[in-house]
């Protein structure tokens, strides 16, 4: 097996992310679920409620490429995967990915649909309730992956999220295909409790034929997996069916679990949350980079925490500081 040129190639989402601050009035208006991200299926809607929104901004997004762009900022080497369409905010997510030094070469769709968007209504509290209108990446076709790239990747990473339409699940089938003979590593987020209810059989088949050797959760998540009410319950569930599977747990910290090994961290400080989007997907980038790095579980997790927490003190899920910086503080 050759040497991996890059750590991390990811398959995901290519979404522009709109925030805007309301309240939870606005939320009950609209008949949102606080906290909660449901899908818009239609361009109107999403202009509709784009309308109805206060004063936002626009920050490239999409769990996996956020994960990439984490990974970058520490100083790995990535990839992405994801289709937008040719428009406005398609070049927006092209250039913003880039410019944070990941490869991006996934050819524009043509016609409709637009580019995905996810409107975020963040609360006072910090809390996002996200609409998320998937557009032109729903439509990601097999015949886009770059099959030499996912073979010359360390890991593999794929989001739940996009498992939801047939045709990018497809391609991520025939990707993981790929990964598998060229003897990489696959990391698989589970991303949301709705995608779970609709594809658990999926996901279950894909952890007992052992095709995911990273499993990455939050509580509600592996708990809505395994169609329990208690999270150790959970864990228990599914520890030993996958090499290492890793959960967060919010504000007490996070574990992951390794050969029989149940490693504990408690989550950073900060000292305001601000906004808790993309906090699971910087988690991911910085136990991910720890890990193609050959640290342990703990230093992992660890870092983990640190990426998280310094998301959730600003608005947006791309870094604002100096993640290299933030890693040396574990010495």
């Amino acid at each position: 097996m050759t040497t991996p040129t890059y750590d991390v190639v990811a398959i995901g989402n290519a979404i522009v992310d709109i925030l805007a601050q309301t309240d939870d009035a606005f939320l009950a208006t609209e008949g949102m679920t606080k906290g909660a991200m449901q899908l818009i299926f239609s361009a109107e809607e999403a202009d509709a409620l784009y309308g109805r929104m206060g004063p936002g901004r626009e920050i490239s997004g999409g769990s996996a490429a956020n994960t990439l762009a984490g990974i970058a900022a520490l100083g790995g080497r990535t990839a992405f995967i994801g289709q937008v369409a040719d428009d406005q905010l398609g070049q927006v997510f092209a250039h913003d990915i880039r410019a944070a030094g990941i490869r991006y070469d996934t050819s524009v769709r043509a016609g409709a649909p637009t580019t995905g968007r996810c409107l975020i209504f963040v609360t006072p509290d910090g809390q996002r309730t996200m609409n998320t209108f998937l557009g032109a990446s729903h439509y990601l076709p097999e015949v886009a992956l770059d099959r030499a790239l996912i073979a010359d990747a360390a890991y593999l990473y794929i989001e739940g999220y996009l498992w939801d339409p047939e045709e990018p699940r497809a391609a991520m089938r025939a990707a993981i295909e790929v990964a598998r003979q060229a003897g990489r590593k696959i990391a698989f987020t589970l991303s949301a409790e709705f995608v779970i209810d609709r594809h658990r059989a999926d996901f279950h088949a894909l952890i007992d034929q052992g095709l995911i050797d990273v499993l990455f959760a939050n509580e509600a998540e592996i708990m809505a997996l395994t169609e329990t009410t208690d999270v150790d319950t959970a864990i228990a569930a599914v520890q030993d069916k996958v090499p290492t599977l890793v959960v967060t747990l919010a504000e007490r910290g996070a574990c992951a679990m390794r050969g029989g090994q149940r490693v504990t961290v408690p989550a950073q400080p900060i000292e305001r949350v601000v906004d808790t989007t993309g906090a699971g997907d910087l988690f991911a980038a910085g136990f991910l980079h720890a890990q193609t790095r050959g640290h342990d579980l703990e230093r992992s997790l660890t870092l983990g925490a640190l990426c998280a927490a310094e998301i959730i003190s600003h608005f947006g899920a791309r870094p604002q500081v100096d993640l290299k910086a933030l890693a040396d503080t574990l010495g």
